[in-house]
């Protein structure tokens, strides 16, 4: 059994954006496989899809809108599922079979942030992890979360230095299977208003952190001052 799991709290998704992740991965991937989804609203959800409640995170009320809650799919009881998970995040794309992300050897597979190559920082969109395996690292993290957040910016820094420095089993996917799309679809900046983004045909999943996400890229919309971009045909073909 694969297990796929997302997490949607707050109001910066849609029940529409689980609908999609649950479209792309199960065109995407061999059965059987369980997709569940971790969430305070699950309001208009796809039937497919098995809706749980957020384990709980003693996430700070004011920084409850950052990502410090994926910690919670350490939590020893995951929707009663068991062995490995793969983790995704709701602005992804899905471009390839999934079934290689069950495969990849290793205790603990992450991307390797494009952002920091010369350093052991992860991205969290896309992780595979042994439910029940990394309980300890929540429970660090809960006990004392104002410290965990002043010592690390974040919860995908926080996680993999965590599992690097105890010497844990954690490994990059291959660089080819998760790419980003500002930084290795996008043209130049000076010549973003005329040509439109390449598909990566390599790539796997195709990661939307920050703007665009693959709406507005769909639509070549990118908010923010000075942002220009040529609408995205092919995002629309796998984004649905």
């Amino acid at each position: 059994m694969k297990n796929v799991v997302c997490m949607k709290w707050g109001d910066a998704y849609t029940a529409q954006d689980v609908n999609t992740l649950y479209g792309m991965v199960a065109r995407n991937i061999t059965p059987p496989f369980r997709f569940a989804c971790f969430t305070d609203d699950a309001s208009g959800i796809r039937d497919e899809v098995e809706t749980h409640p957020l384990p709980e995170v003693n996430v700070p009320a004011h920084r409850m809108h950052e990502a410090w809650r994926k910690l919670g799919t350490f939590t020893p009881d995951l929707g009663g599922m068991e062995g490995d998970a793969l983790f995704l995040d709701l602005d992804i794309v899905i471009r390839d079979s999934l079934d290689p992300f069950f495969e990849h050897p290793g205790d603990f597979c992450i991307i390797h942030n494009w952002t920091h190559p010369d350093r052991v920082v992860g991205n969290s969109s896309v992780y595979r992890f042994k439910i029940g395996d990394l309980s300890w690292v929540l429970d660090r993290y809960n006990e004392d979360p104002e410290k965990v957040m002043a010592e690390r910016r974040n919860e995908q820094i926080y996680l993999t230095e965590t599992l690097h420095e105890s010497g844990y089993n954690m490994v990059y996917w291959p660089a080819e299977w998760c790419v980003s799309f500002k930084k290795h679809c996008m043209p130049h900046r000076l010549l973003a208003p005329f040509i439109a983004p390449r598909e990566p045909k390599d790539a796997k999943i195709v990661v939307f952190h920050g703007h665009p996400k693959p709406d507005e890229a769909i639509r070549g919309e990118w908010k923010g001052k000075w942002k220009w971009m040529r609408p995205t045909p092919w995002v629309a073909e796998h984004w649905h």
